[in-house]
């Protein structure tokens, strides 16, 4: 069966377009096409409450080349699923979002709860990486405007929270210097170690075997720590870095002057200016687990596989 999944978070949109395959019992995916948009829709939404009209404008841009797109590779209407995440829980005037999605792709959009982010997180990453018997696998998808923390095995999710912690957000919020200073970086990891306070709360962090990390802050630090001369998501995918090397490659990102950051290779022009805060993000993450192992976990692995899988992997259930 055809399928497509739109992605729309804080700060880009995505679309996969794929072939679902079932094999012995497992649904797996065959890519036909899979595209990416900068749009940067939840600019200024932690501050305003309200999607900008500029953003608005960029977001329903690209939704029409997408639906040029699916129209070309022949997706059946029923086969889409279109899921917006944190900028558009967030936003009061989403209905304005969510009629002109209606309008250009015929598909009512779903602004899905922080639990079912997490839990189409997990089964996209697992559908390519799955856990060994009895491995407790922790997934973190870090994206613009939220971050999910999702525990499970191969049975599936069994434990799982979202938090408002994003590359946008802690941009906004924080990180104003080019670079951000140390009182800025200061503020900002004291936030960050009150967030995985509370995620602990649900997550039991000290039980975690092997960490998983998704979304284009996470990948973009892995190509950085693997000193790529281009974006190549063939080698960042399944990419398992030792602690240590995922913070030192997060440090210097954060610490890198906007135009230098530009520079790099693997960057895309929509990350430079908030891959300082995801990366402060993420290297808080991989130093905390490191500690709440005790020393168990001791790499950081990385997937291209993720909540835009789970979506196009959930399309099928959704169409019949």
């Amino acid at each position: 069966m055809r399928v497509a999944a739109i992605d729309c978070g804080t700060n880009s949109i995505r679309l996969l377009i794929a072939d679902v395959i079932h094999d012995d019992g497992v649904d797996r995916l065959e890519d036909v096409a899979r595209e990416m948009r900068v749009v940067r829709l939840g600019q200024g939404v932690d501050a305003t409450g309200r999607f900008d009209d500029t953003a608005l404008e960029r977001t329903f841009a690209a939704l029409d080349e997408y639906q040029e797109l699916m129209t070309r590779h022949d997706v059946p209407a029923a086969a889409v699923r279109f899921v917006a995440t944190s900028a558009t829980r967030d936003a009061e005037n989403r209905q304005e979002f969510i009629d002109g999605v209606r309008e250009r792709i015929g598909v009512e959009p779903e602004v899905v709860t922080g639990d079912e982010e997490a839990g189409l997180s997990f089964a996209g990453a697992v559908s390519v990486h799955p856990p060994r018997a009895g491995e407790q696998v922790l997934v973190v998808d870090l994206g613009g405007g939220s971050t999910e923390f999702v525990l499970g095995d191969e049975k599936g999710v069994s434990a799982a929270r979202s938090i408002d912690m994003g590359c946008v957000r802690f941009t906004e919020r924080f990180l104003h210097g080019d670079p951000p200073t140390d009182e800025e970086i200061a503020a900002a990891e004291s936030e960050v170690a009150r967030f995985i306070d509370e995620v602990q709360r649900d997550v039991d962090l000290t039980r975690v075997d092997r960490l998983i990390g998704v979304a284009g802050t996470i990948t973009t630090i892995t190509a950085h720590a693997l000193d790529l001369d281009e974006y190549v998501p063939e080698q960042i995918d399944g990419a398992a870095l030792p602690l240590g090397v995922v913070a030192a490659a997060a440090t210097e990102l954060l610490e890198l002057p906007r135009e230098r950051r530009a520079a790099l290779p693997f960057m895309h022009p929509g990350r430079v200016d908030v891959i300082g805060a995801g990366a402060l993000i993420w290297r808080s993450v991989v130093r905390h687990l490191a500690t709440a192992t005790g020393g168990r976990v001791v790499a950081a692995a990385t997937s291209e596989h993720d909540i835009l899988d789970g979506i196009a992997l959930s399309v099928p259930v959704v169409a019949q």
